[in-house]
């Protein structure tokens, strides 16, 4: 999941998340007043390549752009990676 400031957690890491997942995570974010999106991530954020973001489905009704989201995720973990180099 891709929330609208580049943050992501992995949801179902080893298989498809059920519809019934999805809609309590969905609830579950709504409570909190979160959004964002269902996304695959294509690479590891720790690999040589920048990963890529594959957009699924809103989560939540996000008004944010799902392409700025990528944007910034991919920002972070350009920059966690910078800070792993220098130390």
């Amino acid at each position: 999941m891709l929330a609208p400031d580049g943050r992501y957690v992995t949801v179902g890491r080893n298989y498809d998340p059920t519809e019934q997942e999805i809609n309590t995570f969905e609830a579950d974010l709504s409570k909190r007043g979160l959004s964002g999106w269902l996304a695959i991530m294509e690479g590891n954020p720790w690999g040589r390549r920048l990963p890529s973001l594959m957009l699924v489905r809103p989560i939540a009704q996000p008004t944010a752009d799902f392409a700025e989201a990528v944007k910034l995720c991919v920002m972070e973990i350009k920059k966690s990676r910078a800070s792993l180099e220098t130390e």
